[in-house]
């Protein structure tokens, strides 16, 4: 029987990160409520038990609660920033306001004691988000790191096997973080490591043939690595039933709706190219608000699929590349909404297709591109750069106009240009339409013209990520370029925000 890291979940943003963490550290992990009872997991029998943050205060009256039997199984507990103050709260500590919030990376000393800090400097920066701290360990706990604004940064009673970090090691905005996690599974739950992404490829294969049988599968394919990924690993369970449908909205880069028919339609899949630019343009027109362009977009996608799949004999199950970011950021039961992706908060409740798969809806991106290699996908399509479903849509302030899409996809493939000649490139990189005008001089004249940003991260689980510091020489010449060689455009500026607090997309 394979080890199980059992995840219980009260609606932190990153609790599909810190399972894939222990899944990339070769640990088996599964995400459940956090509410769920001490006999369930008795049942599931974990080797260890993880609890998430979350969006609550534990001292409010409708704050998510744990079964406060699962202190008492005798079963290794890791409490993560929410998860750290619920399993203080719940055992006699205290848990109260911050004076002063921490948000962001901060400095935080560690004790070389603990088991969990093992091999780990004393000093570190770690990732804080929490406006409650814990005043005052329950009775048998110690602390074993502090930061200037929190005197119990980590705690732990290691006679129970309780441990307890108010930072986020899930993270790669933490130092060390993977690896204190790892010394939790491997030091305190005496872990194996027996899982790999064959075991996941095995059981969505099985999923796959059990859900559709003998039915047709329409798929809406983007030509990004998530839905690329998704055709490869659907065609592998059930091939020759499945339909791959690619709708050009009209929000692509510059030239990439005929760059993804040339290269899908050279491949054994049965490929549909439906251009819809017109269509989409107009169900968004003078929409300004951004999740209504999402909703309005994923609405619009499933009704082209719909048309589609009735032309083609009524196919009544659709397949979506949706990853588990997509989920996280469009919100959970307890999980607050970061933004709605197309394909999980635009999807409409009258939806005619009897049935959705979403055989990726349990990986990151990272892990997305291990599978495709897996499976036997081209690095060069594996590797590429992220797009979101709504496209350029999005990286448009405000409405969106063909105009618009003309300046945007101008400066975007400049950007594109000069980044592709670097050696060392970011994980992704885009140019922004602000809306925003500015002052400036061209030929002598005085203009008035618009403001494009551009942005480039680096990141591998896309659910953080740091700005990149691209040369000046590069910023330069793309300024350069973009403010000379369109007309409309007057300054360019760069976005080196990280995320958090920021998302990857401004909208």
């Amino acid at each position: 029987m394979r080890e199980l890291i059992l995840v219980l979940d009260f609606g932190g943003q990153y609790k599909e990160l810190i399972a894939r963490t222990v899944r990339g550290l070769k640990v088996y992990s599964e995400i459940h409520p956090g509410y769920m009872k001490a006999d369930k997991v008795k049942e599931l029998s974990p080797i260890g038990i993880i609890l998430t943050g979350g969006p609550k205060s534990v001292y409010l009256p409708d704050a998510p609660m744990c079964d406060p039997e699962i202190f008492r199984l005798g079963i290794p507990i890791l409490g993560i920033c929410y998860g750290m103050q619920l399993m203080c709260h719940m055992l006699g500590g205290e848990v109260n306001p911050c004076d002063k919030s921490e948000y962001g990376r901060v400095s935080a000393v560690l004790s070389r004691e603990s088991v969990l800090f093992k091999e780990i400097t004393e000093n570190n920066t770690v990732l804080m988000s929490h406006s409650d701290y814990v005043s005052r360990l329950p009775k048998g706990f110690r602390g074993t790191a502090t930061t200037s604004d929190c005197p119990y940064a980590a705690c732990e009673n290691p006679i129970d096997r309780l441990y307890g970090v108010q930072f986020h090691p899930e993270v790669e905005l933490t130092d060390n973080g993977e690896k204190i996690i790892s010394n939790f599974l491997y030091s305190v739950c005496k872990a194996k490591g027996d899982y790999n992404l064959d075991d996941y490829i095995d059981i969505q294969v099985r999923r796959i043939r059990e859900e559709v049988g003998n039915q047709r599968v329409l798929l809406a394919l983007s030509g990004g690595v998530d839905s690329s990924v998704c055709a490869s690993l659907i065609s592998k369970a059930i091939p020759g039933q499945l339909v791959c449908i690619f709708v050009d909205h009209g929000f692509m880069r510059q030239n990439e709706g005929d760059q993804i028919e040339k290269l899908f339609s050279k491949r054994r899949l049965n490929f549909i190219r439906i251009n819809a630019q017109q269509r989409f343009l107009n169900k968004i027109k003078g929409v300004t608000d951004p999740e209504r362009k999402r909703k309005l977009i994923g609405e619009e996608f499933v009704r082209v699929f719909e048309e589609e799949a009735k032309k083609l004999g009524d196919i009544r199950v659709l397949a979506q590349g949706t990853i588990y970011p997509d989920i996280i950021e469009s919100g959970g039961n307890i999980g607050a909404v970061i933004k709605s992706h197309h394909n999980v908060g635009g999807l409409p409740s009258n939806l005619s297709f009897s049935k959705v798969i979403e055989p990726l809806a349990g990986l990151f991106k990272d892990e997305v591109r291990l599978l495709g290699k897996k499976l036997g996908l081209p690095r060069a399509l594996v590797m590429r750069q992220p797009f979101p479903g709504p496209g350029l849509a999005i990286r448009i302030m405000g409405e969106v106009t063909h105009d618009k899409l003309e300046v945007l996809r101008r400066a975007d493939h400049i950007m594109c240009e000069e980044i592709g000649r670097l050696r060392n490139k970011p994980h992704q990189y885009f140019a922004i339409y602000t809306g925003a005008n500015s002052v400036g001089v061209k030929g002598d004249d005085r203009t008035y013209d618009g403001v494009i940003a551009i942005r480039a991260v680096t990141t591998s689980d896309f659910m953080t990520c740091k700005y990149t510091p691209l040369p000046h020489r590069v910023l330069e010449k793309i300024s350069t370029r973009i403010s000379n060689e369109i007309q409309s455009v007057s300054r360019v500026v760069y976005d080196i925000t990280s995320k958090p607090p920021a998302t990857v997309e401004w909208e």
